[in-house]
């Protein structure tokens, strides 16, 4: 794959990146985000939205709310052309990097029951499962996993 030789770059969610987000968004998830949710995502605050770029194209991008010393992420997603060439690893990164430079207590997630991948994925950054949430999912009707990240304190 050509992509494979060109490095990833991660920079703020811009609105030159709406359009391909929202294709991604479509071709990820069975309840996309809309191009509307996308661009509010822009001006809001509590946002931190990161896209991933190789070669100058929309790699991947992930997306979490700051609210006092948490985070929360939104999504996660990487174009298929794109997966195993470590562009969900340097995503998830930068977030690493946002926490402890904005000294956080955690960041949270939820990740379909079934999704197991993904699950030892987020297990890789040192996500513990705290919870679960009772058909959290829809189309299909799924349970989800809470996976936390602490940092700080006594639990990390």
């Amino acid at each position: 794959m050509e992509e494979q030789g060109q490095s990833i770059t991660v920079v703020p969610m811009q609105p030159c990146h709406i359009e391909e987000l929202e294709r991604l968004e479509k071709e990820c998830f069975s309840t996309p985000w809309s191009f509307d949710a996308l661009v509010s995502e822009l001006s809001n605050p509590l946002a931190v939205f990161r896209v991933a770029e190789i070669g100058g194209r929309v790699a991947g991008y992930v997306g979490m709310q700051h609210i006092v010393d948490e985070g929360y992420i939104c999504n996660i997603a990487v174009f298929p052309q794109f997966r195993r060439l470590g562009v969900a690893t340097r995503l998830m990164e930068t977030l690493d990097e946002y926490a402890k430079e904005n000294d956080m207590a955690s960041i949270s997630l939820e990740v379909r029951e079934s999704n197991v991948s993904a699950q030892q994925f987020y297990d890789k950054f040192d996500f513990e499962v705290v919870g679960h949430r009772k058909n959290f999912y829809s189309n299909p009707t799924e349970d989800a996993l809470i996976m936390t990240k602490t940092y700080g304190g006594i639990f990390s």
